[in-house]
């Protein structure tokens, strides 16, 4: 059994991104099943969290990478070009990039390593610092997990994400070292790690699934927005839109249920917190002939929106139109433990839909306007006539996301 643990993060602020809510999950349970944990963090800000030793790690402002970076800014606002995309081609990777990973490779250097049974890198979005700095130091391979919470590159994704970015080839390269050489690799979701492992054969030699975790907040003296009625049949999407994450078949099917069953309308309310990018002219019109539509278009606290997930009637899962999406959302824990009725708006091929199972009905293509509607009115009549029957109660999903599975899972890495 590893007593130690290290992990190395870029952010550990929840209010940043899922991914940051994701990785505070795992390091919370990791200290709650009794392991000694130490988090070097690169989040720009002293973040504390109950039981965990966190350090704060300093960027580094006296490298050639550093200048380098600053000067290519004041370069890109004076002459207005984007000098990432040709650089990037050559390097692979930004200037901020390498002067970050030196940061991180830094302050690893200054801890007595040692010391630390396993090393896990956490990160969010595309950023990837502390793998590559990880990757830079075989001397800790022997005691490294390389936690791959989406594809990489985008390469790598399934579409409509893949694209081939500027430098992808030296990223394609970076990421094959750093399966190779991690200890193992560690993902959020089995479709991801199959998903990967076509790309790179050691993901599927090495790979282990840590779903992202449950964990409790204590929203007790949270104060709850106006918005929100609880006597109300409320559907609840949490979290940006994203580009791809289109809401209008959502928005057609609630439509087609009140076409249905106009006189209950007063009784629905359909709410979006989260930026909406590209969907909020959508949104804004169909707020017209919607009313019953609740658009809080920015980021809300994570504490707030936890509270939230907890008293409405149903959460709203929504992914891309895809064949195939490998993904564990980062609020997919935080539904289950809201222990209320999820609508998975998801590709039939889904981590999601696979966690829920072959026989939960509450699922849905994005687009799929009148499977939607006929899943509202179900949900909708099953809160009618008692609102505990929209209660989730999934033992099997509270344990697959919990810290007693999470600690089976680390004590059984070497079996």
């Amino acid at each position: 059994m590893a007593s130690k643990i290290l992990v190395v993060v870029d952010s550990i602020d929840v209010n940043d991104s899922s991914g940051s809510k994701a990785n505070v999950g795992l390091i919370k349970n990791l200290a709650n099943i009794g392991y000694k944990v130490t988090v070097l963090h690169y989040t720009r800000k002293v973040v504390e969290i109950e039981g965990v030793d966190c350090i704060l790690i300093q960027e580094k402002k006296h490298t050639i990478f550093y200048f380098l970076s600053r000067g290519q800014r004041v370069i890109q606002r004076h002459l207005k070009i984007n000098l990432a995309r040709y650089l990037e081609r050559v390097f692979g990777f930004s200037f901020t990039f390498f002067n970050d990973v030196s940061s991180i490779k830094a302050a690893i250097k200054k801890n007595e390593v040692s010391a630390f049974d396993l090393i896990l890198t956490l990160s969010k979005g595309a950023s990837f610092r502390p793998h590559y700095a990880l990757n830079k130091m075989p001397e800790l391979h022997n005691k490294w997990l390389a936690y791959i919470h989406d594809p990489y590159p985008f390469s790598c994704y399934p579409q409509p994400y893949y694209f081939k970015e500027p430098g992808y080839k030296i990223k394609e390269k970076f990421f094959k070292e750093v399966t190779t050489n991690a200890k193992h690799t560690v993902f959020p979701s089995l479709l991801l790690k199959d998903w990967m492992g076509q790309f790179f054969d050691s993901c599927i030699k090495n790979g282990v699934v840590m779903a992202h975790q449950q964990f409790e907040l204590d929203t007790t003296d949270i104060e709850l927005p106006d918005f929100l009625d609880s006597k109300k049949f409320n559907l609840l999407h949490a979290g940006g839109l994203l580009n791809a994450r289109n809401p209008e078949g959502l928005l057609k099917g609630l439509l087609a249920f009140f076409k249905k069953h106009h006189q209950y309308r007063d009784d629905v309310r359909l709410i979006f917190i989260g930026n909406t990018t590209r969907f909020s002219k959508m949104l804004s019109d169909y707020n017209k002939e919607l009313p019953e539509l609740i658009v809080i278009d920015k980021t809300v606290s994570f504490n707030s929106v936890y509270a939230i997930q907890k008293l409405v009637s149903v959460n709203v899962i929504l992914e891309t139109k895809s064949e195939i999406s490998p993904f564990l959302p980062g609020k997919f824990p935080h539904c289950v433990t809201a222990n209320k009725k999820i609508i998975s708006l998801s590709p039939s091929k889904s981590e999601v839909r696979r966690l829920l199972g072959e026989d939960y009905p509450y699922v849905a293509e994005i687009d799929d306007e009148n499977k939607i509607a006929k899943i509202i009115e179900d949900l909708y009549f099953l809160w009618k006539k008692n609102p505990d029957n929209l209660l989730l109660n999934r033992e099997d999903l509270d344990y697959y996301l919990s810290e007693k599975y999470l600690k089976e899972v680390i004590d059984n890495l070497d079996n």
